[in-house]
Order: structure tokens, then sequence, then C-alpha cells
């Protein structure tokens, strides 16, 4: 009886750890991913771009959105990316090795893949500064919308967020995962619901799924078209820096 019982305690063990587990890489991997669109269509709309919030430009930009990461995230990355690797390693400066290996002794083609390569990881690097910093910021800046007044106090409250954030780190990034993983899952629920909700009020919404409306967008903005593209990567970076 009691070896019964020490047997189930230990499978409950075995099967809370992977959930655990699971439940902490939402919270350290996902977090930019599920936040990274909100940023996209807030600088689309407001950045000066020109773009009206109608019919049109609404599916545009979700098509955009939407078979942007398709293609560079689903088929880009998962599909090529993912499976070029340096003997299991990944990673900028691991892909440079191996590029450097694959140029053989042709010395300016070596140099140059060193150069291509730290230019990647000085763009990785400040994108990974600068990410905490906007991702906070604007987090707090959404609360202006439910408390009058709050503007002057934005930068200080992200501020105290971030150097809380920085404290609790350089324990590791599994006190991170803890903390903001049970968050992160209610987060992407509340998304998910918001979304059905949506779609459910709004069916046409789904028409964004098809390519036709990011072409007619291009073709209803030809002058600033690139900039708006400018725009959508942001709906990428994010994401792409946990891949």
């Amino acid at each position: 009886m009691g070896q019964a019982s020490s047997q189930a305690t230990g499978a409950e063990h075995s099967n809370a750890k992977p959930i655990g587990m699971l439940v902490a890489a939402v919270g350290v991997v996902y977090g930019d991913i599920g936040t990274s669109p909100l940023y996209t269509l807030k600088e689309v709309f407001n950045g000066g771009y020109g773009v009206q919030v109608n019919h049109d430009g609404v599916l545009g930009i979700l098509a955009l959105i939407f078979w942007s990461l398709i293609w560079v995230v689903s088929i880009k990355y998962m599909l090529f990316v993912l499976r070029a690797d340096n003997q299991g390693e990944g990673g900028i400066m691991a892909l440079t090795a191996l590029a450097r290996r694959a140029a053989g002794e042709r010395r300016k083609l070596r140099s140059f893949l060193v150069v291509c390569g730290l230019c990647g990881a000085a763009l990785f690097y400040g994108d990974s500064m600068i990410t905490p910093a906007i991702s906070v910021l604007s987090a707090v800046e959404g609360l202006e919308l439910a408390f009058d007044g709050l503007e002057k106090w934005v930068v200080p409250i992200a501020l105290v967020v971030l150097v809380a954030l920085f404290l609790i780190q350089k324990h590791g990034t599994d006190h991170i995962g803890k903390l903001f993983g049970p968050v992160m899952v209610t987060w992407f629920l509340v998304l998910g619901g918001l979304g059905v909700y949506g779609i459910t009020l709004h069916p046409e919404v789904l028409h964004a799924l098809n390519p036709i409306w990011a072409v007619r967008f291009f073709e209803a903005h030809p002058g600033i078209g690139v900039a708006i593209l400018g725009a959508v990567v942001l709906a990428l970076t994010l994401s792409l820096i946990h891949i």
C-alpha cells in the first residue's frame, strides 16, 4: 500500500514538473510575442503615416501582420533557419562561425561574413536593450486610459518596474518564469477570449486572412508602403528574438 502511494506521488511530481516548466517557459519566452502586434497597430495608425482607421485600412494592416508572421516566422525560420546549426549550437555568432568554415580559404569572403555576424550581433543586443524599456513604458502608458492625470508618473513608474525586474532577473530567469508564467497564461487566455468575442461581433475581420487585402493596401498607399512595412516589422522583431 505504501509502495503504491509513493509511486502515485512520484507520478504526480513527474507530471507536475513538465507543466510547471511549460508555464515558466510561457512567462520567459512568449511575453514579447503576445504583445508585439499591439505596438504594431499603435504605430501604424498613430505614427503619422496617415493611415485611416477604416474597413480597408484595418484589413490591409491585419493581412500584412498575419502573412508576415506566416512567411518570416513559420516558413523561413521554422523550415530553414532552425535547421541551420553549428554542432547543435544556434545564434548569430554560431552561424557566423559555420558560414566562415563553409567559405573555405577565401579570406575576403570570410572577413565579410565576420563583419555581417558582428553587425547582426550588434543589432540583436541593441534590440535586447531597448525592448524592456519600450515594453514597460508602453504598458504603463496604457494605464492613462483608466487613470486621469497619470501622464507625469509614466516614466517614474516605468523606472521602478524595470529596476524591480532586473533585481529579480539577476537571480536567474527561472524566477521570472515563475512570476510571469501564470500572468502570461492568463493574458493569452484573455486575448483568445476577447478575440473570439470580437470575431463573433465582426466576422468580416476574417477576410484579413486573404493576402489580397495586403496587395490592395499597397495599391491605396503607394507612397508609404515601405514605411508601413517598417512598422509591421515590429510584430516580427520581438517574436524573432526568442526563436
